[in-house]
């Protein structure tokens, strides 16, 4: 198998998903670079990439921004948590789900788990359903694609552990008896809503390496 003419750009800030996405496609025959390895200046348009009401649409509209700045096969992600209590939220809204003041005392994530507890406070650990979903977008000149996956579980009623980011100290899959934040990341990386896109992406990726993909 050949590998791709140019790097696959990862389209994200965060570290975490990054270091998450190459874990994921490591085995694939590609180089996937983050936005600093192009020297991609965070520009203030960039925080109008996710006005979607899908993880679906908000992830494609960042794959085609950046790999309109960039000129190489791009993939994006948009992910979340969605609690069965709260009507599916925050959903497309995770990322900045507590208020701005909260999350200027303690940080972000901090402040989203508080806000999450705080809005489900009255609801019994029975009732706690909730669900990590994730679509990935992947742009090149001729075509886009995107894939979805979803890993089931509860919110738990207080933090639980130090590893993961975002909800992981909250949230417990499916099968398990422990939050995301206390399982050994190798878990987390086979089980994630993430990892079980990718998994349906690796194809695809695949594809541009071997100069298969296109109409």
């Amino acid at each position: 198998m050949g590998g791709l003419t140019g790097p696959l750009l990862v389209a994200t800030r965060s570290e975490h998903k990054l270091q998450e996405i190459r874990g994921a496609l490591s085995e694939a025959p590609i180089r996937c670079l983050g936005l600093n390895d192009l020297g991609l200046p965070e520009l203030d348009e960039e925080a109008d990439l996710e006005p979607f009401e899908t993880f679906e649409s908000n992830a494609l509209s960042k794959a085609r921004y950046f790999h309109h700045r960039s000129g190489v096969p791009t993939l994006a992600d948009d992910s979340g948590l969605c609690v069965d209590a709260l009507d599916g939220g925050p959903g497309v809204r995770t990322k900045r789900f507590a208020p701005d003041d909260w999350a200027a005392r303690w940080g972000r994530d901090e402040a989203n788990n508080r806000w999450l507890l705080e809005r489900l406070a009255a609801v019994p650990e029975g009732r706690r359903s909730a669900h990590y979903r994730c679509a990935i977008a992947i742009v090149d000149d001729l075509e886009y694609a995107t894939f979805v996956g979803q890993v089931d579980g509860t919110i738990a009623v207080e933090p639980r552990g130090t590893g993961g980011f975002g909800y992981d100290p909250l949230f417990v899959p499916d099968g398990e008896d422990a939050t995301y934040a206390e399982l050994p990341p190798e878990v987390k990386a086979a089980t994630s809503h993430r990892s079980r896109a990718l998994r349906l992406a690796l194809p695809h990726v695949l594809s541009l390496a071997d100069g298969t993909s296109g109409p």
